[in-house]
């Protein structure tokens, strides 16, 4: 998928996408506990600036926000971001790509990219997690979340909103170590009612 597909497809389900996800985070117990722990780690290296990259409606910035982080959201999809400032006026959300953030070298302390790459063909994906790394000082972290499958090689299906990937745990975080990240921690769970298939986590530091 390229960019402006992928931002038109969200555009246009922006709203009932706020409607139906504002609240997901209240069902997922294991994600809340990662998202503590990624927060925890954050704060602990003395920079708690962290990025939202596909921030959709602002939820999960909010929701770092509220664990003692100096959260903000990034969008490729002007939609969205209207959505999550509306929701969140006091936050800050950016209309924004993951290929090139608008951030100085090492400035974060964290990133998250909740199912926010998924879209990205892979080839283009080193382009992605380079870019992370660049934004983010050395001991900074990165917590991935995308959809888990057994496959070693990425494979493609019919997401509802557009075109997206699954991932093995092992491949993307051989991917993501390229990149110059070391793994922290992982999380696979069956899927809940109603998703298909598997939910990934995937937890990285940045090296020195």
């Amino acid at each position: 998928m390229t960019e402006p597909t992928t931002r038109a497809a969200y555009d246009s389900v922006a709203t009932l996408y706020a409607e139906l996800f504002s609240d997901v985070l209240d069902s997922l117990p294991l994600e809340r506990a990662l998202l503590a722990a990624f927060a925890d780690l954050v704060l602990a290296g003395g920079n708690g600036q962290v990025a939202d990259v596909g921030c959709g409606p602002g939820h999960v910035t909010a929701h770092l926000c509220s664990l003692g982080l100096s959260a903000f959201g990034v969008d490729l999809s002007p939609e969205m971001i209207a959505i999550a400032r509306r929701a969140h006026p006091g936050l800050r959300f950016d209309v924004g790509s993951m290929t090139a953030l608008d951030l100085a070298d090492g400035v974060l302390g964290g990133v998250l990219a909740n199912y926010s790459f998924i879209h990205t063909p892979p080839a283009r994906l080193p382009v992605v997690f380079a870019e992370f790394a660049r934004v983010l000082a050395p001991g900074g972290h990165l917590l991935l979340g995308f959809f888990a499958g057994d496959d070693p090689e990425p494979r493609e299906f019919d997401h509802k909103v557009a075109p997206a990937y699954r991932w093995s745990p092992d491949s993307l975080a051989d991917l993501v170590g390229q990149a110059g990240f070391a793994e922290v921690a992982r999380l696979v769970r069956a899927p809940h009612e109603g998703e298909r298939g598997p939910q990934g986590q995937l937890l990285m530091r940045r090296q020195s």
